[in-house]
């Protein structure tokens, strides 16, 4: 694989019905019903939309045998309704119910974390050697059953493996680390392959971002050491819904896809199924558009790991590099059009010249030939102007570079000016890895110059802005890479838009909190619950609680692992039922529904975590 030239990674295909993974076919589109398996006619109505959308897989959960069964009927109707789109049945804690489904569906999600072990407790338990390879040879023989029935019925398998479900014997041994992920699905296919069964996808998911990619690149260089190139399936777990949704999804599996990783993916909305599908579609069409691109002539930094999770390295400057959080830079629209925004940013870009007398406090970047010295005011260079920027005294400093100015003058110019910012500009069609090409450039000279990454489109639909600007960004700041970002678009798109949409794709990377997080599943045939309008009574009620992350989630499967990470957490345990957790802690359960996101206030309020809602001025 090649870190600067788009090409997909090479996978075996899988068969999966009429549609084939991996190979040279093209990267799959599916979503999953949030119906209950046992209504054929609803769940059967449902998959028609969801394919109508343009989905090549439906997923449908079966939490036991006659869900398992009652997937023959739905399959049945839909091909009555001449749909021929393979389904793949969603399974959890049941064996049984996996070897069911396997009769009927093209395709069976099995959990590794917990297809044989227990629910999941948190608790801490030690294994030695001969233990741990007693509990494998367990996982073994309740596989084989399992495979034999895949096998004859030509039924393909997907070892799914979530962050918030991993079992208490890999968190034992492994830690809640992305080395446990990989690990607890590799257990699984070194059986797959000892068995010879190869009609296997993998997934593995978080709702961290940085988690999810650092672990995927981490699975397919273990893969890669031991022989095997099985396809891969993306996803994002509980990425949400509206903005929020749309840029952690694209930021996550965007940026993998970018690195040619990903044969299918799902888009996880806590929406309608069918709205997932266009942004998916979006996003795929996107990525593969920088199919043969003009080749980058570019050399890795031979310390480079796309599965570390440290960031480069670079000195201070103002609120700038070491230790910093990211800046955000946006281009000045006038005093009105920002009077009124949530979100304001750290400089604005000013290509008039006139500094507005009502915000000289604010920090302003100004091409140097509109520039003179006074307060909060810092010049932007270009390469012609070198020699003024040499002899200019501001304390900060600004030189607009893309990666085919790179030279040695340049690079000891950059080592030695301290007052010295970039602002990383690209024009090439794979814009994200030309970026990332410079940084290597920078890494091999060994600079530490703060650099603000800058990207400009034309689109006038918000949502097509933030999928592809999540993608690009998301390629290089989950590699380590930027000390500020800057969005530029000159389509119809409001100033108030692009800040959000910043704002958004650092909280999304995990490199800068500006507001309430929330992790929420897509619901499913699990969920029972309306999760929907949940969602929205607590974002309405929570929205405020800057920095606080709250798990929304649907049912036990993934919510307690997921919500590990969350502050917060409100969970269906059974009809119109939830339970509330601090943290990994249940406080509170089998909470009536209508009273749940009331109480859940309360808990937030008895920890000291609510603030009064604070009014505009």
């Amino acid at each position: 694989m090649n870190l600067f030239n788009y090409k997909r990674r090479t996978s075996v295909v899988v068969s999966i019905g009429n549609t084939p993974l991996g190979g040279d076919y093209p990267i799959r589109i599916q979503s999953m019903t949030n119906t209950s398996t046992l209504d054929t006619g609803a769940s059967t109505e449902q998959c028609i939309r969801i394919i109508d959308a343009g989905s090549d897989y439906v997923r449908l959960t079966a939490q036991g045998v006659r869900e398992a069964e009652n997937l023959s009927h739905i399959h049945a109707a839909l091909r009555q309704r001449g749909y021929q789109a393979p389904l793949i049945a969603d399974i959890h804690f049941n064996p049984k119910a996996a070897e069911t489904a396997a009769k009927y569906v093209e395709k069976v999600r099995i959990n590794p974390g917990n297809f044989v072990d227990p629910v999941k407790t948190f608790k801490t338990f030690e294994y030695t050697d001969g233990e741990y390879a007693a509990e494998i040879e367990k996982i073994r023989t309740r596989l084989l059953p399992f495979l034999e029935i895949c096998r004859e019925h030509h039924t393909a398998v997907r070892l799914g493996v979530n962050h918030g479900s991993l079992s208490d014997r890999i968190m034992s041994r492994y830690g809640d680390t992305p080395a446990g992920m990989v690990e607890s699905c590799m257990e699984f296919l070194r059986i797959f392959v000892a068995e010879k069964f190869f009609n296997v996808v993998i997934s593995i998911k978080s709702s961290n971002t940085v988690v999810m990619v650092k672990t995927v690149h981490l699975l397919v260089d273990r893969m890669e050491s031991e022989g095997m190139s099985f396809p891969l399936h993306l996803g994002v777990t509980e990425a949400g819904d509206g903005e929020d949704g749309r840029i952690k999804s694209a930021l996550g599996i965007g940026a993998l896809l970018s690195a040619g990783i990903g044969d299918t993916i799902r888009v996880s909305l806590s929406e309608d199924p069918e709205e997932e599908i266009p942004v998916a579609r979006k996003l795929v069409d996107y990525i593969i558009s920088k199919e043969n691109h003009l080749f980058i002539d570019a050399q890795a930094d031979p310390a480079f790991d796309p599965a570390s999770m440290e960031r480069r390295k670079t000195r201070s400057l103002k609120n700038m590099g070491g230790d910093a959080i990211p800046v955000v830079v946006a281009e000045w629209a006038g005093s009105q059009s920002h009077a009124l925004q949530p979100f304001s940013a750290d400089y604005w870009y000013l290509k008039d010249g006139n500094i507005p007398v009502s915000d000289q406090e604010k920090n302003f970047i100004l091409d140097f030939a509109k520039w003179k010295k006074q307060t909060n005011s810092y010049p932007l260079f270009q390469v012609s102007e070198i020699y003024a920027m040499q002899a200019c005294n501001s304390p900060l400093k600004f030189l607009r570079l893309t990666y085919q100015d790179r030279s040695p003058e340049i690079a000891a110019l950059l080592t030695k000016d301290t007052s010295l910012a970039v602002i990383l500009d690209t024009f090439h069609p794979n814009g994200s890895a030309e970026q990332q090409a410079f940084f290597h450039w920078l890494q091999i000279n060994r600079c530490d110059i703060p650099v603000i990454v800058h990207r400009q489109y034309n689109e006038d639909l918000t949502e097509d802005l933030q999928i592809k600007a999540a993608a690009d960004f998301g390629s290089v700041l989950l590699n380590g890479f930027g000390e500020g970002i800057m969005l530029s678009n000159i389509g119809k798109i409001m100033p108030g838009s692009l800040l959000s949409c910043m704002y958004g794709i650092l909280q999304a990377a995990r490199l800068r909190i500006s507001k309430t997080e929330y992790i929420s599943c897509p619901s499913c045939g699990r969920t029972l619950f309306d999760l929907k309008n949940t969602i929205k009574r607590v974002k309405e009620a929570t929205s405020h609680l800057k920095g606080l992350k709250i798990g929304i989630m649907g049912c036990i499967v993934n919510g307690p692992g997921e919500m590990a990470d969350a502050d917060y957490g409100y969970v269906g345990s059974g009809k119109g039922k939830v339970d509330l957790y601090k943290g990994k802690e249940k406080l509170e359960k089998n909470i009536p529904e209508e009273e749940a996101v009331d109480k859940l206030i309360q808990l937030i309020q008895k920890y000291g975590d609510w603030q009064p809602e604070r009014m505009p001025d």
